[in-house]
């Protein structure tokens, strides 16, 4: 997970707004089993958490849903 930090970092958040985004990043991670995911998938998913948040998102829920939609993932399920 450090490299998806450092991504996280270089985007210049705080370490709060780090933290926030982590918790998205992993809840993410859950709701698609992680079980062997390509690393293009989870680069995917921060990315996506780093552009939602650039436009001032800050609630993990909501950044989890942008990047699974960004996924093609509608199962918009208990996040």
């Amino acid at each position: 997970m450090g490299e998806i930090v450092n991504l996280f970092a270089e985007a210049a958040f705080d370490p709060g707004e780090i933290e926030v985004l982590c918790a998205a990043y992993e809840k993410a991670r859950v709701s698609l089993h992680d079980k062997g995911q390509p690393p293009l998938v989870n680069e995917i998913i921060a990315l996506r958490i780093i552009a939602l948040a650039k436009t001032g998102e800050r609630d993990p829920d909501r950044l989890c849903a942008g990047a699974l939609a960004a996924l093609g993932n509608i199962r918009q399920q208990a996040i």
